[in-house]
């Protein structure tokens, strides 16, 4: 950014440093309810995960309670959670899926 004064001066040349946005980690939460099948499909249609990586995933969320699908924009991420959400609960699951600042 250029500053100048009435009379067409250049006082200084300032630069303007774009911060990237905030990016959030959508994750997927155990419960003893939904199915394993469910999972991967899930991680499979909203995360574009392969099969064998949306397996890995739907285990690491059965054995330590949580797994990462990705990290995204706020908005995206925030999509992406209720995407999933009202899909789990439309097929009788209660699979809860959170974003949280990565």
């Amino acid at each position: 950014m250029v500053t100048r004064e009435e009379n067409g001066t250049v006082l200084a040349r300032q630069k303007e440093k774009l911060k990237p946005p905030p990016m959030y980690q959508v994750l997927l939460l155990n419960d003893d309810y939904t199915p394993m099948e469910f999972v991967v499909a899930i991680i499979q249609e909203y995360f574009n995960k392969d099969r064998e990586t949306a397996t890995q995933i739907m285990l690491k969320v059965h054995r330590d309670g949580k797994g990462l699908c990705g990290v995204y924009p706020k908005d995206i991420a925030s999509t992406k959670v209720e995407l999933v959400l009202t899909h789990a609960r439309k097929a009788g699951h209660p699979l809860q899926c959170v974003m949280e600042e990565a």
